[in-house]
């Protein structure tokens, strides 16, 4: 018995950190919205989501909380994540006349049984008839467009807003893996630091990933690219405009660009010999927000001495994933976490 028919209006999600982007079966990507919402602290209902509700971190009156309710790549706030993803997908349902979907949900391959549970209620509470989970390095290594159910070793790096995933993939399995802290949330957090210990500025979060998309860099590069940004000067407690320049972030956000490519090496040394080969020959693939700082694919390429490639689209890899199960699932559901049918 297949586990979706084939006329569903199935939905894959990528809850991510940062970013909750939605897939419709047949549709593509409908929606893609910040894991951000702003809930009323009396009456517990949604104020805003999305980029409404990212506007308003850290501007909000008492009786409002805008708050990201995941952290590290797991929920941290269940209520708020009911909440959001309620909204979500209420929004998807109406606008494309959908009924209780099937949906697929990418999850952080370190998430524990509590963890997965807590999802599944989630999505379940926010209107779905069944809730399937797939890890998001499977995910996004199926967005990515490799084969993960051929008989050959690929590898594939998500670094998303919280967590950076590695994982060796081979006949519909996670080999190895390994699930780092370390990703686009503490990038930004690096930068927020560097710029308040060097410059005594005190910068927002939103401003310093700005400044990562902008002039981040992992290697040097042609030239040293300047920008100018604004906070408040921590001596006069007055706003303060400052130019500042991509070598000064490439060493603000070293250390933790250095943790991700021990990850990978990690990866790579527990990796069998016959899936190593594999990988030399195809090369690491990277994916998620992370996959666009500059020159990362040259240096995690210099240190590992494998050829590395940047995703197609790396910020779309995970959902694109959810969506391509859910399209090809007789031949891909052993990718799934939980694949049994729901009552």
């Amino acid at each position: 018995m297949k586990l979706f028919s084939i006329k569903s209006k199935d939905i894959g999600i990528d809850l991510g950190t940062a970013n909750t982007l939605v897939a419709l079966r047949g549709k593509g990507i409908v929606l893609k919205e910040p894991s951000v919402v702003a809930i009323d602290r009396k009456t517990n209902r949604i104020v805003a989501t999305g980029h409404e509700a990212k506007e308003m971190l850290g501007r909000t009156p008492d009786q409002i909380k805008a708050v990201r309710p995941l952290k590290d790549g797991v929920i941290a706030d269940f209520t708020a994540t009911q909440l959001m993803l309620k909204n979500l997908i209420t929004k998807v349902c109406q606008r494309y006349n959908v009924t209780r979907p099937r949906v697929v949900v990418g999850v952080p391959s370190g998430i524990t049984e509590v963890e997965e549970r807590a999802v599944e209620e989630s999505v379940l509470q926010a209107g779905a008839k069944e809730v399937y989970l797939i890890e998001e390095p499977m995910a996004a290594a199926i967005g990515a467009n490799l084969d993960v159910a051929e008989p050959s070793g690929s590898i594939i790096v998500d670094i998303g807003g919280g967590t950076t995933e590695v994982a060796v993939i081979s006949l519909g399995g996670i080999v190895v893996s390994h699930s780092l802290k370390v990703a686009g949330d503490e990038l930004d957090q690096d930068i927020v630091n560097y710029i308040k210990k060097e410059l005594n500025l005190a910068i927002g979060e939103t401003t310093a990933e700005q400044i990562k998309m902008q002039i981040g860099c992992a290697l040097p590069l042609m030239t040293d690219v300047p920008m100018e940004i604004r906070g408040r000067d921590l001596t006069t407690g007055l706003p303060r405009n400052v130019e500042i320049y991509s070598s000064q972030i490439q060493e603000a956000m070293e250390e933790s660009i250095s943790e991700i490519i021990d990850a990978v090496k990690q990866t790579l040394e527990k990796t069998p010999p016959e899936l190593a080969s594999d990988i030399v020959e195809k090369g690491i693939v990277l994916a998620g927000g992370g996959a666009l700082i500059q020159n990362l694919d040259k240096l995690l390429s210099m240190k590992t001495e494998i050829p590395v490639y940047v995703a197609e689209n790396p910020l779309e890899c995970v959902v694109k994933g959810t969506e391509k199960t859910i399209e090809d699932l007789e031949r891909l559901k052993t990718v799934l976490i939980n694949a049994r049918k729901r009552r």
